[in-house]
């Protein structure tokens, strides 16, 4: 069945936060006197940002969450903008009626700051982010939700991103996914997840869904 429905991860697949998240992240550590390397950080690019922190400290997790998205939130402008031809392979694939849909473990307002910087904010017909659901990804329930919102069907819905839980709660979900060779933890990486496709470009898409 060919696609008609096409989710999206936001965060380090339409639009580039690597290092606003990189930023935000060393700001927490430094306030909370806690040191990781690099290559640690990058680790924690992904998750809900309360499981990162409570698996570094428990008993901080919260207070570090809030840390983290005050600092977020005051420099996102600074950072933040949309990769290499989304902009204009969204808009393609809206015109040729794709139904879209963003997939996020952000929260509301930051999904809602990302979207307006980057010019994206016209183009979905569902936004489900981390204060619409109990199981965030790589539970299936953030993809079923946005399905049924869009009333698309699991056979013609894709769902794209950049790191494993995305390509996991697609395939809980039932649907095909794809992920993105840009990902900040590389596209190796994603390959072991074996997603139905892997795009080079976001123009890739524009070939799968035959526009």
């Amino acid at each position: 069945m060919s696609i008609r429905t096409i989710l999206f991860d936001l965060d380090g697949t339409l639009i580039d936060t690597n290092e606003l998240i990189t930023a935000s992240f060393n700001h927490t550590f430094e306030q909370h006197n806690l040191t990781f390397t690099p290559e640690e950080v990058i680790e924690f690019n992904g998750p809900p940002l309360v499981d990162t922190f409570r698996k570094i400290d428990p008993e901080r997790a919260e207070i570090m969450v809030e840390t983290y998205r005050k600092h977020n939130l005051a420099v996102h402008d600074s950072y933040v903008t949309a990769f290499p031809h989304v902009v204009e392979t969204i808009e393609k694939l809206k015109q040729n009626g794709i139904q879209m849909g963003i997939v996020t473990t952000k929260m509301t307002k930051a999904v809602t700051m990302g979207l307006s910087l980057t010019g994206l904010n016209s183009y979905f017909d569902t936004v489900i982010t981390l204060d619409d659901v109990k199981h965030p990804k790589p539970h299936p329930e953030p993809v079923i939700k946005a399905m049924e919102e869009l009333k698309a069907n699991a056979a013609s819905t894709l769902m794209v991103g950049d790191n494993y839980h995305d390509i996991e709660s697609g395939k809980n979900a039932g649907v095909k996914t794809a992920g993105v060779a840009w990902a900040f933890k590389g596209k190796e990486r994603l390959l072991q997840y074996n997603p139905t496709y892997m795009l080079e470009e976001i123009t890739d898409l524009l070939e799968i869904v035959g526009v």
